[in-house]
């Protein structure tokens, strides 16, 4: 299996995932002429190679209409009220460079008007909606009423055009991200001085594994924070695997340690993992009542959820309700087999599970866009078209099921 592990020990920001990722490619400056082609408004992108703590690695510059980012204005929303707020410290073109301001429906303008696959647009515009989320959440406003500052200017915007598209060209099956760390310390932005993680990037980093440390300073972007979350299978230790490419993705700033993401992708083996099965038997539940607790089940995060007819003590006719799921939804499963059926116990017993590795893919074909299934691992390989995309397409088009999948498969061909 095709495995992607970032190790985020130096936090994470746009540019430093780009030039880590980029430095997996056969040939990196290829990617970096497409990119520039997009014709990002004002944009420039370049690779150049950077060393810390005598490690060589890349480094990506993004300018805007000549001018780099200034890394010490992290501050993303302003209001209206905020448009005139007074940056005096700053050189006056910085001042109307960071004075630009964009709402969600320009950056899906920007985003719609660039030469890029709909997976990779869709891609771009939830991670901007992550971010958007949390700015709203930190700022209490509307997600509707955000405007971005330095995220919606172009130089943003490329880094996450950039990660989108080398994750798209990387296609990996499985993306492992270390515990992320955050940096400490206190950070200034627009609106004044915050504490490290920015509460942006504390709110998209929820459920993830985050730490602190001697390192004073910011170390991860909400743009970054973002990018991981979205694109993470799961966080934790390096997998098992093994490497056949390793990139170097360096920051602007100097630290005792060597301030980079490190990539690396390679193989790791076929899927295992540890599910567990619930079981209860009910033998005073009608049909109806058992499909509700069913639908609550899955809604509640059930893996599988299926009934057997089996028969109880003096000949009762019964049902038995087995439950697959993860060790963390133990808990909340056996409360909802408590809640919705009639059993006074549950049993548990822990199974192994050899499972292929899957992904959603989504196609373009002259009928529209069809979603397809493909399974791989153990030396199988599995395709299945979604069904609501071959029964519209069938529809339309007066076709059989069958007919679609033929033509959907020769097009492939």
């Amino acid at each position: 299996m095709k495995t992607l592990y970032l190790d985020c020990g130096m936090g994470a920001a746009g540019d430093m995932l780009t030039a880590a990722l980029v430095e997996l490619l056969p040939e990196p400056e290829r990617f970096i002429e497409k990119l520039n082609s997009l014709a990002i408004p004002g944009v420039q992108i370049k690779k150049e190679s950077a060393v810390k703590c005598g490690i060589t690695g890349t480094h990506i510059s993004v300018t805007v209409d000549g001018i780099e980012e200034d890394e010490e204005l992290h501050e993303y929303f302003h209001d209206h009220d905020h448009h005139n707020h007074d940056h005096s410290h700053d050189n006056q073109h910085n001042h109307e460079y960071y004075h630009h301001h964009s709402g969600m429906h320009d950056i899906e303008h920007i985003i719609s008007n660039l030469n890029i696959s709909e997976k990779v647009r869709k891609d771009i515009l939830s991670v901007y909606a992550l971010i958007a989320e949390a700015e709203s959440h930190a700022h209490g406003v509307q997600v509707t009423d955000i405007h971005f500052h330095e995220v919606g200017t172009m130089d943003a915007i490329a880094d996450v055009t950039a990660v989108c598209l080398l994750m798209d060209e990387l296609s990996p099956d499985e993306v492992v991200v270390s515990p992320v760390h955050v940096g400490s310390g206190h950070v200034k932005c627009a609106h004044g001085i915050l504490p490290v993680p920015a509460p942006a990037t504390a709110f998209i980093l929820k459920e993830v594994p985050i730490y602190g440390g001697s390192v004073n300073g910011e170390l991860c972007t909400p743009t970054g924070a973002a990018l991981l979350k979205h694109f993470a299978t799961r966080f934790g230790d390096m997998p098992v695997m093994k490497t056949t490419a390793i990139g170097y993705g360096m920051g602007k700033k100097d630290f005792q340690m060597a301030n980079c993401v490190r990539a690396m992708i390679g193989e790791t083996a076929d899927k295992t993992d540890i599910v567990l099965e619930l079981s209860c038997n009910v033998d005073d539940m009608t049909a109806e009542e058992i499909s509700f607790a069913t639908e609550r089940l899955f809604e509640g995060g059930a893996n599988e959820v299926y009934t057997i007819p089996i028969g109880m003590k003096k000949s009762r006719p019964g049902t038995l309700i087995r439950v697959m799921c993860k060790e963390e939804d133990k808990e909340k499963m056996i409360h909802l087999l408590f809640a919705h059926t009639t059993t006074i116990g549950v049993r548990e017993a822990v199974t192994h599970r050899y499972i292929l590795e899957r992904k959603l893919e989504t196609l373009q074909t002259p009928y529209g866009e069809v979603r397809r299934k493909v399974s791989s691992g153990y030396g199988a390989l599995r395709v299945k078209y979604e069904y609501d995309d071959i029964s519209r397409i069938a529809k339309e088009q007066n076709m059989s099921l069958s007919e679609v999948r033929k033509r959907l498969e020769e097009k492939e061909l």
